[in-house]
């Protein structure tokens, strides 16, 4: 695993918390990514299950040039290609295919895909990656289903997404080989409706000291 990527991990060690955010609307994108990193949150996923996302993470990078702005629900090589060209600095999917592999190394992007079993772990391995997405998380088996590959993946490390709250991160956060969780409760539909930046701001603040 020696030639795994290291900016994988460097990203994943920002925070103790990455916002998981679909956006809707570009303007509402930039606030939320103006309110997340004001809230010492600059890891940003924004997932690709609207539309507008690749018009968003653009509008964000050039909004908020010091965060760290990536892409999830990433699915196949084209949209791995358009996440590097609207400077997206990483890109995260629900599971791998050999295809996506070769994609991540052909954009020289930062890559975390998603694994749920031992096999989707040791096919990630094989592919020279040592840092994954465990999703989804809790339904997945959660913190015990971790605990319980550090024994035969003692080097590997994992980013749980999926599931996961405010009230329950710290059972991951907790374990050695976690570094940090994903998390949709910062940025729900209900603050986007209402627009409630200061609420984002606050959720960030407070996640962002989730593993002291």
């Amino acid at each position: 695993m020696s030639g795994a990527d290291p900016r994988v991990r460097a990203v994943l060690k920002l925070a103790p918390v990455i916002p998981v955010f679909t956006p809707d609307d570009i303007d509402d994108a930039v606030q939320v990514a103006h309110a997340l990193f004001r809230g010492g949150l600059p890891v940003i996923e924004v997932t690709l299950r609207t539309p507008r996302a690749l018009e968003a993470i653009k509008a964000m990078v050039e909004a908020v040039p010091d965060a760290v702005i990536g892409a999830g629900t990433v699915l196949d090589a084209a949209q791995m290609q358009a996440v590097k060209e609207a400077g997206g600095r990483f890109a995260v999917s629900p599971g791998a295919t050999p295809r996506l592999y070769a994609a991540a190394r052909d954009a020289d992007l930062p890559y975390l895909p998603g694994v749920a079993t031992g096999s989707e772990l040791i096919v990630g391995l094989e592919h020279g990656l040592d840092t994954f997405k465990f999703f989804p998380a809790v339904q997945a088996g959660g913190a015990a289903m971790l605990s319980a590959w550090h024994g035969p993946f003692a080097d590997v490390r994992f980013c749980p997404t999926g599931g996961i709250s405010a009230q329950t991160a710290s059972q991951f956060l907790h374990l050695p080989n976690v570094l940090c969780v994903g998390g949709s409760w910062l940025t729900t539909a209900a603050l986007m409706q209402t627009r409630d930046w200061d609420s984002v701001e606050r959720l960030a603040r407070e996640a962002a000291v989730l593993a002291s």
